[in-house]
């Protein structure tokens, strides 16, 4: 009997042990993202379908929209390991991520979604560009590519870039550099604050992507929007916290990496196909004026900001030890390619 007893004991121990690692070797990350689900984070929701998909439920990635940090404090939450994935933007913190601010110059040239992966992906596996990220324990997994920025704003709308002297324009990183060089007044905020800004009259416009201009409800505040300005857009990737990254095992890393080049191919569809597809119409239904600025205007713009901003930008860099030419260059032979 007591032999009988110690198979059962022995049998209902191992079976009690396999659970318990079976339980142990599901992973869940939780990712930060902020906002609302919108074009901006479409990748990341089909990477997590396809990463729960490719590990049976295994490995899954919990989406939260602002319920782990606010936008500006995603890298510091990655840092210290509050959360393993989230999604962040370069020109809300320039000095916690420089080298990556070299994708936010303004008039680099990138006229496509597929373009914009092309050189972030260059600039991301750029060995000083890892070093400046291991800073913040966090290694850059994909962009979150958009096309280039432009301005939608209230009250008059601007005929030439002249009438951009005085005006209150939401734009960070290079694009407020180049507003500035227009004599507009760039404001730095995050994408959560400018709906309320604009309606209380703190600013006068913002520079976003069109997604932006439909998700914070700026679109429906507005009088005018700029068809062809095109300064540049900001750069918002998403990246890991490094030793997450190393705890995976082999399969469950497979599967997240492994679906990164089919998420964006899933997100550039989207943003052209639906995105796109309602941005105009939308703008038509509303009465809002397109600004359409001369070849001669935009040739002066041009000249007068993307090489003093070029140069600048290199200048700064180089003083934080950054190879600031190299990332340029970079940037232009990807695209020249």
């Amino acid at each position: 009997m007591l032999k009988h007893f110690n198979k059962v004991a022995v049998a209902t121990t191992v079976i009690l042990s396999m659970a318990a690692t079976e339980t142990l070797a599901a992973t869940e990350w939780n990712v930060s993202l902020w906002g609302k689900r919108r074009a901006f984070t479409e990748h990341v929701e089909k990477l997590a379908e396809l990463v729960s998909a490719k590990t049976k439920g295994e490995f899954t990635l919990n989406l939260s929209y602002g319920g782990l940090s606010n936008n500006k404090e995603n890298l510091d939450g990655i840092s210290f390991g509050a959360f393993e994935m989230a999604q962040m933007c370069a020109g809300y913190h320039p000095d916690k991520n420089p080298s990556i601010t070299v994708l936010e110059l303004p008039f680099l040239g990138v006229k496509t979604l597929e373009e914009e992966i092309a050189v972030s992906f260059a600039v991301y596996n750029h060995p000083a560009v890892k070093k400046d990220l291991m800073r913040w324990n966090a290694v850059l997994l994909m962009p979150s590519p958009m096309p280039q920025y432009n301005i939608l704003g209230t009250g008059k709308a601007p005929q030439k870039l002249e009438d951009f002297a005085g005006m209150r324009v939401r734009a960070t990183g290079g694009i407020g550099q180049a507003m500035s060089i227009a004599k507009a007044v760039p404001t730095s905020m995050s994408a959560t604050e400018v709906r309320q800004s604009m309606d209380s009259g703190v600013i006068e416009a913002a520079s976003f992507a069109p997604h932006a201009h439909m998700a914070y409800g700026t679109v429906e505040a507005a009088k005018w929007w700029t068809t062809n300005l095109n300064p540049g857009n900001i750069n918002c990737p998403v990246v890991v916290n490094t030793d997450a990254l190393a705890s995976l095992s082999a399969s469950d890393r497979d599967a997240l990496l492994g679906s990164v080049d089919e998420a964006l191919t899933y997100y550039v569809d989207y943003y052209n196909n639906e995105t796109m597809k309602a941005w105009w119409p939308l703008l038509e239904s509303r009465g809002i004026e397109q600004v359409t600025f001369s070849d001669a205007e935009m040739k002066h713009f041009k000249d007068a900001a993307a090489a003093p901003v070029r140069d600048q930008w290199i200048t700064d860099m180089n003083a934080k030890g950054l190879p600031a030419q190299e990332l340029y260059d970079l940037v232009m032979t990807t695209l020249g390619k």
